[in-house]
């Protein structure tokens, strides 16, 4: 007789730095009828955010894709109106589905060469497997375009690695312990509430809470004083901080003797910030930031939470490198709960040589690695690139001043991009320069495959939809960028209908394309193990890791990395002691590597071309904020409807400080336009007073809920920022009118 229910230990592969143990019950028939957080993982305390506590509702959605769809014949590429969407396809097997596809990469890689085939992917999952596994194995082997990922994250890690060689952070468990907790642009309430508890245990020991962000967060709602800094003048505050800190010898000598190169050269540097003239810049007074540096260098401890949205401006890879100094020059490592927190993902040195095999690209067509392709300019690649070859100037605008010297930059040769293939993202919505993006994908010769669980704003332009799983419906490892622990996420429920999982997919497109390579038939349990690099032993061999086994995982859940196996004996103290992994082997506040490279080994501030400072402010005055929704994660969840309720009072407004609205007519409540020489946008405005004076704010949403079948990313640019060439979405001038 069949058990009336069961539980079973599952792992949030959502982008998100909890990465919460679940655990979902379900009953006899195999269908998942609670979900709720693991009490026994340290840092997910039993409760899960707003968006999973609902997640059933995501997991047996009647809109969820359930089957294989191909695009009707002679039907052009477009939005389709949302709940219509199955009228523009019709549903095939898999083989259909798999063969054809095949077919036609095969063909596009005959005619044009392998390198006009691009995928395009982030993290609509950050498992081990659905985030990088089998896919890079058979885009290696095509010989594939491969896709920069750097639309989020990449500006903020490259500079806090410039700084400490790899990514560690404060222990999130930690935070209980710290006098002060600064968030800089961390919504900690709204996007990682599971470090929310601890910020509230030290609270109630009298710790106090500083936010520092353009926008009145839930989290800077409830902070013991929030600085309502202008974007993109983070890297000037920091500096500006540094002064006081370094003119009042509020500095930890000792430390910065012991652990840190470039010390003088960064005091001399920061004499140049004073007071007086960062104020100029942030909005702020010069009396608040010498406040601030004050309160920050005689507290101890204190703890820096730094998220990746200081980093999503021109200049924003110099600001997070600031800011990331900060917990150096006054010592804040040395005491525990104090310190910072970025990511802690650098602590997960998965094996990923095994699991991605980027050295199959050795027996694809080209014989080498093919070509870098920037995913924040995938309007650029879809309409320009390679239209040299071709003899035209492509479809698109170019975008002026993306040519930074530090960025990573797709190559100028090679052929026009000629298939797509998107999964675990939704570039129609989250992809800077809308417009271009989307003259990009009505192309009639790109052939572009979508995998997802939903008809999207991308799918809309899809030759062929496959349907994919939930966290609920495959196996998978786990690590994470807000805590330590490894943790083993298993297939809970059969997947609903025909869909499938990434592993599945990619192995079999693998074997269709006479890929013989035995990899492409390996069991996302065996892809597991290759991970861990599970030994003769049973153990695994990555460092830091070695204690680990698969029966540990298997019985556990979650296990913790070697260095936060026993934080109350032996508490992890990051870059603390040890050669760190930086050409000097110390903190570096002069960057040995960027003054290789010919650029500035300090921090400096520079104003933001597209800002209050450029001059494209004479036309478009206003800096626009775009904002993320607490309750969707970029556009996942925010097609279900009780998100969307929790999200009614803001979507669609244009949030505007009075004076702003007053100098041009607009009444709260008003349809206006946001425009600039990108696109256009009409929203209903909401008057905000906390906004700084010169701001606007409006949360992203999919483009095909929006009245006009947009959404806020037909403004932002494909500028890259200064280190890392991450998207500059908070870079964006604009000026509103009355609709």
């Amino acid at each position: 007789m069949a058990e009336p229910f069961r539980i079973v230990h599952t792992v949030c592969s959502h982008d998100c730095p909890d990465s919460c143990a679940v655990l979902v019950t379900v009953n006899a028939e195999g269908r998942a009828v609670k979900i709720e957080g693991d009490p026994k993982q340290p840092v997910t305390l039993g409760f899960l955010c707003a968006k999973v506590a609902k997640y059933l509702d995501r997991v047996y959605s009647p809109e969820r894709i359930l089957h294989p769809l191909r695009r009707r014949a002679g039907l052009a590429k477009g939005p389709l109106e949302r709940g219509r969407e199955h009228e523009a396809f019709e549903r095939v097997t898999w083989d259909e589905a798999l063969d054809a596809i095949a077919k036609r990469l095969k063909a596009v890689s005959d005619t044009y060469g392998p390198e006009s085939i691009l995928p395009y992917s982030y993290a609509g999952t950050i498992g081990v497997l659905g985030y990088g596994s089998m896919d890079r194995r058979f885009f290696a082997r095509l010989g594939a375009s491969r896709l920069d990922r750097t639309i989020c994250a990449e500006a903020g890690g490259q500079a806090w690695n410039l700084v400490y060689g790899r990514k560690f952070g404060t222990p999130t468990e930690d935070f209980r312990l710290a006098k002060l907790i600064v968030a800089w642009g961390a919504n900690v309430h709204g996007n990682n509430v599971h470090l929310w508890p601890m910020i509230e245990q030290a609270r109630r020991k009298g710790a106090r809470l500083i936010v520092i962000d353009p926008y009145r967060t839930r989290t800077a709602a409830l902070a013991d004083w929030h600085i309502a800094i202008r974007p993109g003048t983070d890297a000037a505050l920091a500096l500006g901080m540094m002064h006081v800190i370094f003119r009042e010898g509020l500095e930890d000598r000792a430390f910065i003797a012991e652990r840190t190169h470039g010390a003088e050269r960064l005091a001399a540097r920061a004499q140049e910030y004073t007071p007086e003239r960062v104020a100029a810049w942030t909005g702020l007074t010069a009396e608040e930031i010498e406040s601030l540096a004050r309160e920050y260098a005689t507290t101890r401890p204190a703890v820096l939470r730094m998220n990746y949205g200081v980093q999503r401006s021109e200049n924003g890879g110099t600001a997070a490198r600031a800011i990331a100094m900060l917990p150096a020059v006054t010592g804040a490592w040395r005491h525990r709960g104090g310190g910072g927190q970025l990511s802690t993902s650098g602590a997960f040195a998965w094996n990923k040589q095994a699991v991605e095999r980027p050295d199959l690209a050795l027996a694809s067509p080209l014989g080498r690695d093919a070509r870098l392709v920037n995913m924040c300019r995938l309007g650029h690649a879809l309409t320009q690139l390679g239209a040299r070859e071709q003899g035209s100037e492509g479809t698109g605008i170019r975008e002026q001043g993306t040519e930074n010297s530090t960025s990573r930059m797709d190559s100028a040769e090679g052929p026009p991009v000629h298939a797509l293939f998107v999964y675990n993202s939704n570039p129609g919505a989250v992809a800077p320069n809308q417009n271009a993006v989307r003259r990009g994908l009505a192309r009639s010769d790109l052939f572009t495959v979508v995998h997802d669980l939903f008809f999207t704003d991308t799918t809309d332009y899809a030759d062929f939809i496959l349907p994919a799983t939930t966290f609920l419906e495959h196996t998978e490892v786990q690590g994470a960028y807000g805590h330590y622990f490894v943790q083993l996420s298993k297939q809970a429920i059969e997947p609903p209908g025909e869909a499938r999982s990434n592993v599945w997919l990619f192995g079999q497109l693998a074997q269709r394309m006479g890929f013989e390579e035995p990899c492409f038939r390996d069991t996302p349990e065996e892809i597991i193990r290759q991970a861990l690099k599970i030994g003769a032993d049973g153990r695994s061999k990555n460092a830091g890791m070695e204690h680990i086994t698969m029966e540990e995982l298997e019985e556990r859940g979650h296990v913790p990395l070697a260095i936060h196996r026993d934080p109350e004996a032996h508490p992890f103290l990051p870059y603390t002691q040890g050669t760190l992994e930086t050409p000097t082997g110390k903190i570096e506040f002069y960057s040995e590597t960027l003054a290789a490279a010919g650029e500035d080994g300090l921090p400096a501030f520079h104003p933001p071309v597209e800002s209050r400072w450029g001059e494209g402010a004479k036309r478009y005055p206003l800096e626009l904020l775009g904002r993320k929704a607490d309750n969707y994660l970029n556009s996942t969840f925010a097609n279900l409807e009780g998100h969307r309720k929790m999200e009614a009072r803001l979507r669609h407004r244009l949030e505007m400080h009075p004076a702003d609205a007053e100098a041009r007519a607009i009444a709260d409540g008003d349809a206006v336009c946001v425009f600039n020489d990108r696109g256009s946008l009409e929203l209903t405005a909401l008057l905000n007073a906390s906004l700084p004076a010169g701001v606007v704010a409006a949360k992203m949403d999919w483009a095909k809920l929006h009245p006009g079948g947009i959404n806020m990313n037909v403004l932002t640019s494909e500028r890259l920022t200064d280190i890392g060439a991450g998207a500059t979405f908070y870079s964006t001038l604009v000026e509103v009118k009355k609709a």
